[in-house]
């Protein structure tokens, strides 16, 4: 699953940027009140806002705002009412690209997300064009510091987990889509500190896109701007040596 580390080291770049900018807060916001309205402002029974809030946590959100959220998404506040899309595209020689997005308005999204892709060397295209190339799994995040692999590799896989890799700063838990929040439960008692959790879709396949890497990191850079985008997949790989020329 090394296709996805190198993309997920990128995006921990990226989501550290957004937070600078204030986009990060945005995005989870919105991913709270989906989920509170959706299922409930109880996190016990509602797996989705328990990931959310936790995700939002982890983030450094404060609590109040965390709640505001959930009251949003409850109607016990006034809110926005969102609604969630995903679109499929093209990326530069032929990178499967999936977005998906809460808005308040549609037309709006759906023309933010052509014009992207236009601008940036893709093209939007049908529903069900690349979905096929994804699988939608669990990613668990937990920052190594000073702990041991293999202790960690052990305490995942009794929780449940399908698999495991090692990042630069990550080891990486992934599960089975519907498996996310129990292997999440068992982990969250042990000892580890949980740095992210969330649903994940996956390539089956990669590209390589080391002549087009910059091209390519850019219009995934601009979708994931966007505001009503939450999260951007793509099925590429980038060689190290590439990858270490462009982080320079």
């Amino acid at each position: 699953m090394s296709g996805h580390s190198k993309w997920s080291s990128i995006k921990h770049k990226k989501g550290a940027a957004d937070a600078k900018r204030g986009k990060l807060f945005t995005k989870l916001v919105k991913e709270i009140i989906v989920a509170a309205k959706e299922g409930g402002g109880d996190q016990e029974t509602n797996p989705r806002l328990r990931l959310a809030v936790s995700t939002a946590k982890a983030a450094n959100m404060p609590n109040s705002n965390i709640d505001k959220a959930v009251k949003k998404g409850t109607g016990e506040l006034e809110g926005v009412s969102y609604e969630s899309y995903t679109y499929e595209g093209y990326g530069q020689n032929g990178v499967a690209v999936i977005v998906e997005t809460l808005t308040d308005n549609k037309q709006r999204t759906v023309a933010d997300v052509r014009h992207t892709f236009s601008k940036h060397g893709g093209n939007l295209a049908e529903n069900g064009s690349v979905s096929w190339i994804f699988e939608q799994k669990g990613l668990i995040e937990i920052q190594k510091d000073d702990l041991d692999e293999d202790e960690v590799m052990m305490a995942a896989l009794d929780a449940g987990a399908e698999d495991f890799s090692s990042d630069n700063d990550y080891f990486e838990i992934y599960t089975e889509y519907s498996s996310l929040h129990s292997v999440l439960k068992k982990l969250e008692e042990t000892k580890y500190k949980i740095e992210k959790a969330e649903l994940i879709r996956l390539p089956k396949n990669t590209i390589n896109a080391d002549n087009v890497a910059e091209k390519l990191l850019k219009l995934l850079d601009q979708l994931e701007d966007l505001d009503d985008v939450q999260k951007v997949y793509a099925n590429f790989e980038i060689s190290d040596e590439v990858m270490d020329r462009l982080s320079q």
